[in-house]
């Protein structure tokens, strides 16, 4: 029988010249959409942190982590939104296996 729900993680990195309330916005922007198609487990916000290389001239980076289960379409539409909303520097959703 195939499954109805899988387990993801995700975690994203906000530009750090957003203000403090762009970023508390986009952060429950994305966890609403979540709880909204799954059920969020936990959301670890760990702050600005330094990148690894330059992103858009940017050398840190706010990081957000997500851990939620949802329907295996989800994760597809959430890097959409990621992709489209201004602020997302890089993303990443993956499978936590079971």
């Amino acid at each position: 029988m195939a499954k109805v729900t899988e387990k993801y993680e995700s975690l994203y990195i906000l530009s750090p010249d957003l203000t403090e309330e762009k970023t508390a916005e986009l952060v429950a922007k994305f966890k609403a959409l979540v709880e909204e198609n799954g059920t969020l487990e936990k959301v670890d916000e760990w702050g600005k942190r330094r990148l690894a290389y330059l992103i858009n001239d940017f050398a840190e980076g706010y990081y957000v982590h997500m851990l939620f289960e949802s329907k295996p379409e989800f994760p597809q539409e959430l890097t959409r939104i990621y992709g489209i909303t201004d602020g997302v520097m890089r993303n990443l959703t993956t499978t936590i296996p079971a």
